[in-house]
């Protein structure tokens, strides 16, 4: 399907508008757009939204919001069927190593998307996440403009077949706590791993359930067979929540602040 879809637009590239744009997706995507509005969208951050002829206020942050979306499903999908015999803990933590920021940034340096990206040069330097950001609006342009199936393919055949090996991501060991941890030192917030409960599962073993509080405000809860693996499940949660939760930073960011007036 892909093969002779690309011949076409092969053809086609010196007569398109913006065959230079065209041409550096398809070094990302491995094939071509068909709406590239769709692409410019999703190259276009927040800062450079204002001052962009005839595109005043659009930016890439809703694509960004459908591309985050779509990679989990997809990213579940694909690990899903490529891990047979592991059980639910297990994908989850190889989906949370694919699809986190430090991951996508890398990604979106090693494609090139980074240079595509049309931003303010102040916001550039000052976002250390526009790299990831512009890589989940991607996604979400490729299902818009190619439906799941393109974006699967994109997944499987570019990222994990070429950039990623799912076997050694896998076995790489993430310490949730510490990046909560490192991300708290470095705001200056209080953070406290709260014990809720201690309990026991049918076969009698300890099950722990443990909730983040930073600044007096409740993050999530992780539940493990060990304190410690409460605290990495609950910090990872937590982490998700401070990506895609504004008003939950927000409040933390409150509270800090309502803090220090008081001290």
């Amino acid at each position: 399907m892909f093969i002779r879809a690309n011949i076409i637009d092969r053809i086609r590239l010196p007569f398109r508008k913006d065959r230079e744009l065209y041409a550096s997706i398809y070094k990302i995507l491995g094939f071509y757009p068909r709406r590239i509005r769709h692409y410019k969208l999703a190259l276009q951050h927040s800062s450079a939204a204002a001052s962009s002829p005839g595109h005043a206020g659009e930016h890439n942050e809703r694509l960004e919001f459908l591309g985050d979306a779509v990679l989990e499903s997809i990213t579940s999908d694909i690990l899903y069927h490529h891990f047979r015999r592991q059980r639910e803990g297990f994908l989850t933590n190889t989906r949370s190593k694919i699809v986190q920021r430090e991951t996508l940034n890398r990604l979106a340096e090693e494609t090139g998307l980074v240079r595509l990206i049309h931003s303010e040069a102040r916001a550039m330097s000052h976002n250390s996440n526009m790299g990831g950001n512009a890589f989940e609006a991607i996604v979400g342009a490729v299902y818009l403009d190619r439906g799941y199936d393109a974006c699967k393919h994109f997944m499987r055949k570019r990222v994990l077949g070429e950039l990623l090996n799912m076997d050694s991501v896998a076995t790489e060991e993430v310490n949730f706590k510490s990046k909560l941890i490192e991300w708290c030192q470095k705001h200056h917030l209080h953070l406290e791993f709260r014990l809720i409960s201690e309990k026991r599962d049918r076969k009698s073993s300890p099950v722990f359930t443990t909730r983040v509080v930073i600044e007096g405000i409740d993050g999530s809860t992780g539940q493990g067979y060990s304190k410690k693996e409460s605290h990495q499940h609950a910090a990872r949660a937590t982490l998700a929540d401070i990506k895609r939760n504004r008003p939950f930073v927000r409040s933390i960011f409150e509270a800090h602040e309502k803090r220090s007036h008081e001290a």
